[in-house]
C-alpha cells in the first residue's frame, strides 16, 4: 500500500506534467488518464467561459465544478483557493472580491505557481498572491480568509479530516467556504472502480458523499448545504473494456455511482464554550 507522501508525490508529478500543457491536452486526456472516451471529450468539468473574471489561459480544464459561483464573495473579501493551479478560481474570486480584497492561491506544483503568477503578472492583478505549500499545513495565519474555495482537489488529498480543520483554522469567525469535490454512493465494483481511475484519474481518492459530509460537520463547520450534485458518467466505451453488457446494465441500475458535488459551510462566528 502507498504511503500518504508517496500519494502526494504522485500527485505533484502528475500535476506538473499536466502544468505543461493546454486545456485541449488535458481534457482529451481526461483529467490525467491514460485512455479517453469516444463518446465524450470531458466528464468532470463545467464551463468557466461565462462567469466574470474567466481568464482561458488560466483554465485547464481540471476541476469538476464552479465554486466560485457559489461562493458568496463580497469586495473586500480575502479568499483562499486551494490547489489553485493556473489560477483559474483565483482570478473569478477577484472579480468578485474588487482592487479592495485579496485572494490567495495556494498550490504545492511549482509548475503550476509558475503559470500562476504569470497569468497574474500579465494581468496585472496585484492583489492575487499564489504559494507554495501543502493544503494539510497551509502557509497562512489563522483566522486570515473570509472565504474558501477549492476545486476537484481534496479527493487527492489523503487525509481529509486534516484539510477540513486547517479550513476552520484558517477561515475567520463566521467565515465560509464552497468546495466542489468528487465523492461516491454506494460500494463501486472493483471493475467500475478501474475504469473510472482509468477514466479519470481524480477518482481514486474519493471517499463516500456520506463520509465526506460527517468529516465536515465533525471538524465543527455550521450551516452544511449541497450548493449542487451531479452524476459523473463513466462512459459506455469505458465500461465495456472492464465489464460485460449484463454487468454494465446491473451498474447502471444498482444506484452506486461517482458524483461531483459542491458544498457550502460556515466556521462558527463564536466558539463553543468548553464543557
Amino acid at each position: 500500500m502507498e504511503t500518504t507522501e508517496q500519494i502526494k508525490e504522485m500527485v505533484r508529478q502528475k500535476y506538473s506534467e499536466i502544468a505543461l500543457h493546454d486545456k485541449d491536452d488535458n481534457q482529451a486526456s481526461c483529467c490525467g488518464a491514460s485512455y479517453c472516451s469516444v463518446e465524450t471529450a470531458n466528464i468532470m468539468t463545467d464551463d468557466y467561459s461565462s462567469l466574470e473574471g474567466y481568464n482561458p489561459d488560466a483554465d485547464l480544464g481540471l476541476g469538476c465544478g464552479l465554486p466560485t459561483q457559489f461562493a458568496q464573495i463580497k469586495k473586500g473579501d480575502v479568499v483562499i483557493d486551494l490547489g489553485s493551479g493556473a489560477g483559474n478560481d483565483c482570478f473569478i474570486a477577484r472579480n468578485e472580491t474588487g482592487d479592495t480584497g485579496k485572494v490567495i492561491g495556494i498550490d504545492f506544483t511549482s509548475a503550476m505557481l509558475d503559470k500562476a503568477r504569470a497569468n497574474a503578472d500579465k494581468l496585472g492583478y496585484h492583489n492575487v498572491e499564489f504559494r507554495q505549500g501543502d493544503i494539510e499545513k497551509m502557509p497562512v495565519t489563522a483566522n486570515t480568509a473570509d472565504v474558501i474555495v477549492s476545486n476537484c482537489v481534496l479527493n487527492l488529498v489523503p487525509n481529509k479530516y486534516g484539510v477540513f480543520q486547517e479550513i476552520l483554522r484558517v477561515l475567520k469567525p463566521g467565515g465560509h467556504f464552497s468546495i466542489s469535490d468528487i465523492v461516491l454512493k454506494g460500494e463501486l465494483p472493483t471493475k467500475i472502480q478501474q475504469a473510472a481511475e482509468m477514466y479519470a484519474g481524480c477518482v481514486a481518492g474519493a471517499i463516500q458523499k456520506n463520509e465526506y459530509l460527517e468529516l465536515i460537520q465533525a471538524t465543527g463547520f455550521t450551516g452544511i448545504t449541497l450548493q449542487k450534485e451531479k452524476a459523473i458518467i463513466v462512459p459506455d466505451d469505458i465500461l465495456a473494456q472492464y465489464l460485460s453488457e449484463e454487468e454494465i446494465t446491473q451498474f447502471k441500475q444498482s444506484g452506486t455511482g461517482i458524483y461531483s458535488v459542491t458544498v457550502f459551510a460556515q466556521k462558527p462566528a463564536t466558539a463553543k464554550s468548553c464543557c
